[in-house]
């Protein structure tokens, strides 16, 4: 398959986050191609919505938000966790695909030991947990989906029917509107347990 280009991202958050079910997320490490498919996603979008990192405007930390759309923004959550997201949108308007699971397909045997012996079910079954096993740390952040270490690839797009929506994880410190909204999206054959 072709890898996706920059300008597949320069949409809105919503309709990336959707599009990128089925698509393949590949990092090369130690001489080892690591990934799988990407089964569920989140959408952020901008400063008008309270889950967004956005949402109190541009900072240090979310300035490559506001750029070029198929970028990296990778941050770091309780001092330990990495989380990969895909800038989108236009210029200016800050928005984002958190990648929130995958299903192992390449590279298995290096995952397990970056993950410290899991199974495969678990390899990749939170946001955390896929950086942990791919090896994605802030040094992905700002860095252009056309990265040779890290970058996605085409797929079929997935049928709808094969699509479960529902809110968005971890973000009780938004506004009850904002946390209530349909923006994770999941694969039905795909449950994350994180």
């Amino acid at each position: 398959m072709s890898r996706l280009p920059e300008d597949f991202f320069a949409r809105d958050a919503l309709s990336v986050a959707h599009d990128l079910l089925g698509k393949s997320l590949y990092r090369r490490h130690e001489g080892q191609i690591l990934g799988g498919v990407i089964v569920e996603t989140e959408a952020y979008l901008g400063e008008e919505d309270s889950a967004c990192h956005a949402a109190r405007g541009c900072t240090p930390r979310t300035r490559v938000m506001y750029g070029a759309a198929g970028h990296y923004y990778v941050y770091l959550i309780y001092g330990m966790y990495h989380m990969l997201n895909i800038v989108t949108g236009e210029e200016g308007h800050p928005q984002a695909v958190l990648i929130r699971a995958l299903r192992p397909v390449a590279g298995r045997d290096l995952m397990r030991q970056l993950r410290g012996g899991v199974t495969d079910r678990n390899l990749c079954n939170g946001p955390g947990k896929l950086c942990q096993a791919l090896a994605i740390d802030r040094d992905f952040n700002a860095l252009s989906v056309q990265s040779p270490s890290l970058w996605l690839e085409d797929a079929p797009a997935v049928s709808a029917r094969r699509i479960q929506t529902g809110p968005r994880v971890g973000i009780g410190y938004a506004r009850e509107e904002d946390q209530q909204r349909p923006w994770r999206f999941v694969l039905l054959e795909n449950v994350s347990s994180e």
